[in-house]
């Protein structure tokens, strides 16, 4: 690991300023400190935020608040949560094992970095370590690779659980800046890798995530989330979904889907959700609206089996928050 400083900050405006003259942000400190122990992050500047006052879980009207230095594991066991949106709960217990969950925020997990292999091999092309490199999962071990969103210059997919249920909810969040406060869908962070994949959210320098705000509606009691891996545990999701419900005397009245593990980032699946609108919350229904997941897919040499493996995930989903009493 090269020479880093690290300082500590009670100011949300001195910690924005310091991120926005180069320092990082580190919370838990999950994901940063093994890319720089691996030399992938190379940062001279970390700024602690931890004692910024962002960890509060709370309920405003009917709308989930979730503070941005909440950690996973006090989200998941909140009884905020776990009765206003439980899928939230599923997916960060599904999303890693305790020990990292208990040390891991919310917006640091938001903003994990790709967990492409080659992204970690300093001897290995990538265009998200070093633009203009090249992509070595292109042609080489891409088993675990994105099939929806790719482009010829990155094929990694985006690692998060949480983000994909929060996408699917509808969530929002709310950063500061040095131009001050905005908000934006949760959906709306994260780039298409296109040619600048080392380009990997749209948040301005120095922007601080504050919360994020998951809004009340039928689809979040009768939503649960999937997840496919190699493994039961500490395993990245091959394919992993999303799915809420609104359902009226039998129908789908309306849907909400996201996917993960296939996508360069958390991937709505609109048309399946405009296929679902007024059908019969059946698995014919399900099936024929799942098909359209994989429109504009592009498998590589070694992960064509998330094609069919994809539309499979939804419709188990989809049964899933279908049972939901």
């Amino acid at each position: 690991m090269l020479a880093f400083s690290l300082e500590k900050t009670h100011s949300a405006d001195d910690a924005i300023a310091a991120a926005a003259a180069g320092a990082r942000y580190i919370a838990g400190g999950t994901t940063l400190v093994d890319l720089m122990r691996e030399e992938v992050e190379r940062p001279e500047r970390l700024i602690d935020i931890n004692a910024l006052p962002l960890k509060e879980i709370r309920v405003e009207g009917s709308d989930l608040v979730i503070g941005a230095l909440a950690r996973m594991s006090e989200v998941a066991a909140n009884p905020e949560v776990r009765r206003l949106q439980p899928m939230i709960a599923e997916a960060l217990i599904e999303g890693a094992s305790p020990q990292l969950r208990n040390m891991a925020s919310m917006g640091g997990n938001l903003l994990q970095r790709c967990r492409c292999p080659y992204f970690r091999m300093l001897d290995a092309a990538c265009n998200k370590r070093a633009p203009g490199s090249g992509c070595s999962a292109i042609d080489g071990l891409n088993a675990g690779n994105a099939i929806l969103g790719t482009s010829a210059s990155c094929v990694a997919t985006h690692p998060s659980d949480v983000a994909v249920a929060l996408v699917a909810l509808g969530a929002t969040m709310r950063v500061r800046g040095l131009k001050g406060e905005r908000s934006f869908p949760v959906e709306e962070l994260f780039r298409l890798p296109g040619n600048t994949p080392h380009l990997e959210h749209t948040l301005l320098p120095g922007e601080l995530i504050l919360d994020i705000r998951v809004p009340d509606g039928p689809h979040g009691r009768r939503a649960r989330y999937l997840k496919v891996r190699d493994r039961a545990s500490y395993e990245f999701a091959l394919v992993s979904a999303a799915a809420a419900l609104h359902i009226e005397n039998g129908r789908v009245r309306s849907a909400r889907l996201a996917v993960g593990g296939v996508g360069t980032k958390p991937w709505r699946l609109k048309a399946c959700e405009e296929a679902l609108a007024g059908k019969p919350a059946d698995r014919a229904s399900f099936e024929t609206a799942a098909r359209l997941a994989t429109q504009g897919a592009r498998p590589l040499s070694h992960n064509h089996y998330k094609v069919e493996l994809l539309p499979r995930a939804i419709v188990r989903a989809l049964e899933m928050a279908g049972e939901v009493a």
